[in-house]
């Protein structure tokens, strides 16, 4: 069992030198579903639009974004808890809570933030340590809501949890980012805006933020980004349906083989990805399916 040392770093503490050309930060929080292992694929699609602001209609865990560091960045999420997060990040978080790898101190921070949503006090930086604290120590990095808004993700099972308390060294790249806490519909892009989209996947897990999301919002999303004048690309897990939706409205689509983080079942074969895109240009289309190969 890992105890917090105040006067040590934690292991991952002493990161890379913060700028647009340094080594990628990484993500803060555990992601289930996060999309780390798709920079590479990105990145070099994304050096032919690196002038452009990078939309994200479903930021989460934050990998793409801090992948490819973008000057300008719309980082969007229905999640208040994950945006407040972040933009706590901007302000230079430091995390004050206590934090162990231990049961009873775990479902007593998960209390006392519900508590705070309870009191209709959880954008503060309090409430950013302790969704910190709970996205590291809880269940496979689980979000997960009840229709109450609280939060419900059990205890983890890690041998050993390396927690962050100082976050100063995200706060430069950071700066020229905004955040907002808004459905994908609520975003207003920009004709030359590069949108990547990464929709909560079309399967039965919806508990990510209260009403879940459905398969009219997936039609939606589709819909929208169909319409928009710039790149964009979508990534989905590739059931007949999403296929048959993005094909549908126009988009190429492409297939690959992607991480299975979760499993109830213990089943960690690749499950099959889709990229759907639009409006690239022939190099930079040339570029993402050669990446994809």
């Amino acid at each position: 069992m890992l105890k917090d040392s105040p006067g040590a770093p934690p292991a991952d503490a002493a990161g890379p030198k913060v700028g647009r050309d340094a080594q990628p930060l990484r993500p803060p929080l555990k992601w289930a579903g996060g999309k780390r292992w798709l920079v590479p694929r990105l990145k070099p699609v994304w050096a032919h639009y690196n002038a452009s602001r990078l939309v994200e209609p479903f930021c989460g865990g934050l990998a793409i974004a801090l992948g490819l560091q973008p000057g300008r960045a719309l980082l969007g999420d229905i999640n208040p808890h994950t945006i407040n997060f972040y933009q706590q990040l901007q302000r230079g978080l430091k995390i004050r809570v206590a934090m162990r790898n231990e049961r009873e101190l775990y479902l007593a921070h998960r209390e006392e933030f519900n508590r705070l949503i309870r009191a209709k006090r959880m954008l503060t930086g309090k409430a950013a340590g302790l969704f910190y604290y709970l996205n590291r120590t809880g269940f496979n990095g689980l979000c997960r809501f009840n229709r109450a808004g609280e939060f419900n993700v059990p205890f983890g099972q890690h041998t050993t949890i390396n927690y962050v308390r100082d976050f100063a060294r995200y706060r430069e790249l950071l700066s020229t980012w905004q955040f907002e806490c808004a459905s994908f519909d609520a975003l207003e892009f920009s004709p030359d805006d590069f949108v990547y989209a990464d929709p909560p996947y079309d399967v039965p897990f919806t508990s990510y933020a209260a009403g879940g999301f459905s398969w009219a919002q997936q039609e939606a999303l589709a819909a929208r980004l169909a319409t928009h004048q710039g790149p964009v690309i979508a990534s989905n897990q590739a059931t007949r349906r999403v296929l048959s939706l993005y094909k549908n409205a126009g988009f190429q689509c492409l297939t690959l083989p992607g991480p299975r983080s979760i499993s109830r079942t213990g089943d960690r074969r690749p499950a099959k990805e889709l990229l759907a895109y639009r409006n690239l240009g022939k190099r930079a289309a040339t570029t993402l399916r050669r990446a994809v190969v």
